[in-house]
């Protein structure tokens, strides 16, 4: 029966056996001692992230120090450079070529990548990537957007291109934009409800001041139920 590769650990993998974690291991301790690596490989916190960054690099089939230079932690989640994306599109071997197609201008600018496919010489064409699909993302928030819009369509339209042709290199890994626009959140206003009682008169019901956090003036929302 031949043997899935669901259920087999790869060649290059350091895994493989005793002897491959082995020697992995050694060259994670010699780069987790170079101050030329970033500071989250450093030292014997970072020697586990060495080890998975060789892991990475010898599944990628690039150098260690490429995944360390490129990989960062935002939010404690490993993330790609966007300069990453961009490299490993142009160094795989598989395309040619590859440009940014830029239409319209200030409001209406909007950016795609292209590139040659080799195998067959075949134009591709990734998604494009807009100032309306950046504001209707929110992507805005992040203030680069303000003071240069095209470098950033131009970095999120790479991102496209290597999710749609490249995705097996990038691991499933996201970049650095992607991790922080897609946090969760908190959207549930809060309202502050002061425990102010309202000393009950003839013919009328307790009721409970409402303040909204907004400073907006103070609403009276009666606690009973209306016709009882």
């Amino acid at each position: 029966m031949t043997e899935s590769a669901l259920t087999t650990t790869p060649e290059y993998s350091i895994y493989r056996n005793e002897e491959t974690f082995a020697f992995g291991q050694r060259m994670a301790k010699s780069l987790a001692q170079s101050d030329l690596v970033p500071q989250a490989y450093q030292g014997q916190k970072g020697l586990a992230n060495c080890i998975a960054a060789i892991e990475l690099a010898n599944r990628m089939n690039i150098s260690p120090m490429m995944v360390m230079q490129n990989m960062n932690f935002i939010q404690g989640k490993p993330s790609w450079s966007a300069q990453f994306i961009i490299a490993t599109i142009t160094g795989c071997g598989r395309y040619e070529n590859f440009d940014y197609e830029m239409n319209g201008e200030r409001e209406d600018l909007k950016v795609r990548c292209t590139a040659i496919r080799i195998k067959d010489g075949k134009e591709i064409h990734g998604s494009w990537v807009s100032i309306a699909m950046a504001r209707a993302e929110n992507w805005v928030k992040n203030s680069k957007w303000k003071t240069m819009p095209e470098h950033m369509l131009k970095y999120r339209a790479a991102t496209f291109f290597g999710r749609q042709y490249v995705s097996d290199l990038l691991l499933g890994i996201q970049t650095e934009d992607e991790i922080v626009d897609i946090q969760p959140m908190n959207i549930t206003p809060k309202v502050k409800v002061a425990a102010e009682e309202v000393k009950e008169q003839e013919g009328e019901r307790p009721k409970v001041i409402v303040t909204s956090p907004d400073d907006n003036p103070k609403v009276e929302v009666d606690d009973g139920f209306a016709g009882f």
